[in-house]
């Protein structure tokens, strides 16, 4: 990997795949979270228990939108990077590039 393009390529890369990623844990997260709660609202848990249980659901729900707006932000990066060097198109690392954005695409879609 001599061509300094390609480590950036690559670094660009990893972080759009980790922040889908990250994007899909939390809202699954919400979802485990909630249903905790429903558990222990069943349960008859004690109100102070309930309460703590609202607040990681709370934490959880707004770790989204700062997730989002940095998917989003990285996501334009890397694609105008892949514009920007499309003699690169001929390496692995741009087919796995395109491969995230992809992905990254679908994850935001379902978002929307």
């Amino acid at each position: 990997m001599a061509d300094p393009r390609l480590r950036q390529l690559t670094i660009k890369t990893g972080v759009v795949k980790r922040l889908t990623k990250e994007k899909s844990v939390c809202e699954k997260e919400v979802v485990t979270e909630q249903k905790r709660l429903e558990r222990f609202k069943g349960e008859g848990a004690d109100e102070h228990v309930l309460n703590k249980q609202q607040e990681v659901i709370s934490e959880c729900f707004m770790m989204l939108p700062d997730t989002l707006r940095r998917l989003k932000k990285e996501l334009e990066a890397l694609e105008k990077f892949l514009l920007d060097e499309e003699e690169l198109k001929e390496t692995k690392e741009y087919e796995t590039a395109l491969q995230v954005v992809n992905d990254a695409k679908e994850v935001l879609a379902k978002t929307d």
